[in-house]
């Protein structure tokens, strides 16, 4: 099979499109044929050796949509099956989604019910099942108003879809480090745009509640965004940071609130709930770049460039 293989850590360059051998199934595995995915931050910090976890030569990708074409449980997985398959250590501990098959653990691969074309089906698991849980997380209502950090983001915009399809009149402001993205985010759907100038918000508003996307490197000054009772949900890693430090849990979160999400909270009903949320509230989701996977390279380029924007997908 054709499969996108790093050799070693480094940039775009080191995503070497080739040959391999189709993936065995094994007990408790079964393989899954790639119809398509999303390219995400993380696997561009593995890729760069930022994952210390992660030994090379290693085909990534954290996510795949496909289909069940050998299995070895019929009863859940049946052949022709349409599946989802997110997180775990797909992409670090074993060969990812970079691939036209790829073999996975039985009790990572979720089935799930839809007629959604694969453009649209790839651009929803990791990026729309993240937003999906952080938006619950957030206990949003619709007299909130809301701020989304990191909002050229595929999650970001992705966040922005699913409120805005529920609540058409809800309040959402978004940033950008760079206000040339700025004319991008209000057509986008986002009502007012904000500068993230050096971690720091060119603002003195504030906000019911902030989808943080930046992570660890701007929670403090979040909370100096926020209005009492608020709820910041941090999500993403985009400000390069992993863990909260200088951090004084008294006197920084300024009468707010403080949760995450973790996208490996994940299971079969929980995507399937996801969809049919999609479904009832019309959602629209559309990729803003579309790749096939001998261009991995190129989508990685883009994904890691100031043009970056929304979500970029993979199609087989």
């Amino acid at each position: 099979m054709k499969a996108i293989v790093v050799y070693e850590a480094g940039g775009p360059e080191k995503l070497i499109y080739t040959d391999v051998e189709k993936p065995k199934v094994k007990a408790g595995w079964s393989l899954v044929q790639v119809k398509g995915f999303g390219i995400n931050h993380s696997e561009i910090f593995t890729r760069q050796g930022l994952s210390p976890s992660v030994s090379f030569p290693r085909i990534l990708g954290i996510e795949a949509v496909g289909v069940i074409v050998e299995t070895t449980d019929e009863a859940k997985l049946p052949i022709g099956q349409t599946v989802i398959s997110i997180m775990g250590e797909m992409g670090r501990d074993f060969d990812g989604s970079y691939a036209e098959y790829v073999l996975l653990p039985n009790q990572q691969i979720y089935p799930v019910n839809t007629r959604l074309p694969w453009e649209i089906l790839a651009t929803i698991p990791e990026t729309y099942f993240t937003a999906f849980g952080s938006m619950k997380r957030l206990n949003i209502k619709e007299t909130d108003s809301i701020l989304v950090r990191g909002a050229t983001s595929g999650v970001g915009l992705a966040f922005l879809n699913l409120v805005k399809a529920q609540f058409p009149q809800i309040e959402i402001c978004g940033t950008t480090r760079s206000l040339t993205k700025k004319e991008q985010l209000l057509k986008a759907g986002f009502d007012t745009v904000i500068e993230d100038q050096d971690g720091k918000l060119q603002t003195e508003a504030s906000f019911d509640k902030i989808f943080e996307l930046i992570g660890p490197a701007t929670i403090k000054n979040s909370f100096q965004h926020l209005l009492l009772a608020g709820i910041i949900c941090n999500t993403g890693l985009l400000g390069g940071k992993w863990y909260l430090e200088e951090f004084d849990p008294i006197m920084d979160t300024n009468g707010g609130y403080l949760t995450g999400f973790y996208s490996g909270d994940v299971s079969s009903p929980k995507l399937n709930q996801l969809l049919d949320y999609i479904e009832e509230f019309r959602v629209t989701i559309q990729p803003e770049k579309v790749f096939k996977l001998s261009e991995v390279r190129l989508a990685h380029e883009y994904l890691e460039s100031q043009k970056s924007f929304g979500k970029t997908i993979i199609l087989n």
